[in-house]
């Protein structure tokens, strides 16, 4: 039977933490029975790593797979706790009590950690500036808390717990808001088979520059000056990523991938040279990588673009409008507008992965 029982991590629930916040929790040690100088600590680790494979050698008469990977470490505390020699006097047996440690020892060279369970307090710091959680099928970024005993020479229990982490930069620092902001696209189209006519997209938004979890508001005008109807308008809103890697042989490479976040579809009945307009409203996810500009050491980097795209089966064509969206995120000094405690921005079921 092994001595330790059961190791157990108390941390909030579905909680999404700020960069800069505090990390508060439980450590529970459970042992069948008395530890000898055990090492008993609880870790913060954050880490990002990216890669994917492409194809060189092309210009030179041959073809082979090069993987590109980048890898960087971000965050790493350890809490490593005390083991004294003492007894709590109102605990009538080893264990019984829960909330403290309890310890004895019996020689002045050797620390003991009795049977029972046994609760830590801990809690961390997180740096004021750190990329948010984040998984594709080209990297990711994680974060958790890993508790551990450890006896004289190996390691006798561990446990992990995954924690969400919503990012903060200062690119929305480095760049001017634009607000109001107004984008406008023109087709001309061919129908039946000589008749011309042109369709204007206008796309009117109060602000284009939004934090994680808030909506998003957009007006969408539509001048249909042809002699057909049009039936559907998709708003979609889509994250484009970089990522910056190297070879096996440290040649720099960059990969651009794009994912649809959020999608919506109006089927309105536009008449023929007349013009309609359509509100449209996002929930933007409370947990989102924040926009960031190219820099030398990030291994990815992101930029968000609402496209509206006006479909017109009848001439074979479509129409697109492209939106930047700047997303960033405040600091824990300012996260009171947020409603949170201590950094903490609970998830609703929705949201939760």
């Amino acid at each position: 039977m092994s001595v330790v029982k059961s190791i157990e991590l108390v941390l909030p629930k579905d909680a999404i933490y700020l960069a800069g916040s505090s990390i508060k929790g439980k450590m529970i040690l459970t042992l069948n029975s008395t530890l000898v100088d055990p090492i008993v600590k609880v870790e913060l680790v954050g880490r990002g790593y990216i890669e994917w494979s492409e194809e060189a050698g092309a210009s030179r008469d041959y073809s082979r797979n090069v993987i590109c990977n980048n890898k960087a470490d971000y965050v790493h505390k350890t809490k490593t706790f005390p083991v004294e020699d003492k007894f709590h006097s109102d605990s009538k047996t080893p264990g019984d009590k829960v909330g403290s440690p309890v310890f004895m020892g019996k020689d002045s060279g050797d620390n003991w950690l009795s049977a029972g369970s046994h609760t830590f307090d801990f809690h961390f710091n997180l740096p004021p500036r750190l990329p948010s959680t984040f998984s594709s099928k080209f990297g990711h970024v994680f974060y958790f808390v890993q508790a551990s005993c450890m006896g004289r020479e190996h390691i006798l229990a561990k446990k992990r717990m995954y924690l969400l982490v919503q990012g903060t930069s200062a690119f929305h620092k480095e760049t001017p808001l634009q607000n109001p902001l107004l984008v406008e696209a023109e087709e001309k189209v061919s129908y039946n088979c000589c008749r011309q006519g042109t369709i204007c997209l206008q796309i009117q938004m109060e602000k284009n520059t939004f934090m994680p979890g808030e909506k998003v508001v957009f007006t969408t005008e539509i001048n249909n000056q042809t002699s057909k109807c049009i039936k559907t308008v998709i708003f979609a809103l889509y994250a484009h990523v970089q990522y910056e890697g190297f070879t096996p042989g440290a040649e720099r490479r960059s990969r651009l991938d794009s994912s649809e976040l959020l999608r919506q579809e109006a089927n309105t009945h536009m008449t023929r040279f007349n013009t309609t307009k359509i509100v449209s409203t996002f929930n933007l996810p409370v947990l989102l990588s924040v926009s960031s500009s190219t820099r030398d050491g990030e291994i990815m980097h992101t930029r968000y673009e609402l496209v509206i795209t006006v479909h017109l089966p009848w001439s074979l064509t479509s129409l697109k409008a492209k939106v930047p969206i700047i997303i960033t995120s405040a600091s824990v000094d300012s996260a009171g507008c947020q409603s949170s405690e201590d950094g903490v921005l609970p998830v609703s079921p929705d949201h939760q992965n």
